[in-house]
């Protein structure tokens, strides 16, 4: 995670991301730190190991607060640095945040994947906003747009050994849905998707490889989605016994989204479903709680 030193609106990226809203006040940065704060007291709460970087206060960057769009981490020890569409994202990429993992968390760097240079060629793929992992059946799910270049997907499913199934989405008035980690939300044993979004031509088979993979596939619509309830994010959370629970880590504003029925059938998936209140990062800044997120898997050298 990344304590944000300027969150803010981005002009650069609210073309592309409808979920950003113009703040009315001043108070959006101070605010954003506070939740911030809470998700990440919240996850240590129930177990979980956080990394929490400092935020550099130069250059400006609005959106540090969404780690997860620039570099992820995988089970084999390599780190993927990724291409951003915005010009002020491509400054949140430092490789003091990737120290700090590895001092911090059991995380060994073996090999690092750079495809930042992509940028120049204006080819973008925004980490795990673009690709939705199903790391059990090594599937990387991901919808075009323009932050999601579908050749960039498939060279990096020949890297890391994944297969891809690229597929339209578009939000209710027809606009292309920017990341595909706000539509699908993909677990060990549940699987949450807004299918209306996905075309007659791509729905079909997208729904078909998600059942076949034998989870419970729940349905969000458009109203749902908007609030954030495909944004969400399952951990493994190890016990005391040396086994591990399931943590769905999602905001209150999902949480309320989702409703009792589909809650419900969250619960029989997953062993705990955490909850944070996030209004400022996701109506300022069009992400939620997945987005702060990036993920780390232990590996020790």
């Amino acid at each position: 995670m990344v304590r944000p030193a300027h969150f803010g609106f981005n002009v650069q990226t609210a073309q592309s991301n409808r979920f950003q809203r113009q703040p009315q006040d001043g108070a959006s940065a101070q605010a954003a730190r506070a939740e911030l704060a809470a998700l990440a007291q919240a996850l240590e709460s129930a177990g979980v190991r956080t990394c929490a970087v400092e935020d550099t206060a130069s250059p400006i960057k609005p959106d540090a607060v969404f780690p997860n769009n620039w570099v992820s981490f995988h089970d084999d020890g390599t780190i993927v640095l990724y291409p951003m569409q915005a010009a002020n994202r491509r400054l949140e990429r430092r490789l003091d945040v990737l120290a700090a993992v590895e001092h911090q968390l059991r995380f060994r760097c073996r090999h690092l994947l750079d495809l930042s240079h992509e940028e120049q060629a204006g080819r973008y793929l925004e980490g795990t906003g673009s690709l939705v992992l199903d790391h059990l059946g090594r599937v990387a799910y991901a919808c075009r747009s323009a932050r999601t270049d579908e050749s960039l997907v498939q060279e990096w499913a020949r890297a890391m050994h994944y297969e891809p199934e690229v597929f339209d989405a578009a939000g209710p008035d027809g606009a292309p849905i920017y990341h595909t980690n706000v539509m699908l939300a993909i677990g060990a044993r549940c699987a949450l998707i807004c299918s209306e979004s996905i075309p007659p031509r791509d729905r079909g088979r997208v729904i078909a490889r998600l059942r076949d993979s034998g989870r419970e596939l729940i349905e969000i619509d458009y109203a749902a989605m908007n609030d954030f309830a495909g944004n969400l994010l399952e951990l493994q959370v190890p016990t005391h016994d040396g086994a591990t629970q399931s943590l769905l880590v999602m905001s209150t504003r999902a949480r309320a989204a989702l409703g009792r029925e589909r809650l419900s059938r969250i619960a029989g998936a997953v062993d705990r479903v955490l909850d944070v209140p996030l209004p400022t990062i996701e109506t300022v800044g069009g992400g939620g709680a997945r987005c702060m997120l990036a993920e780390v898997p232990e590996v020790r050298a």
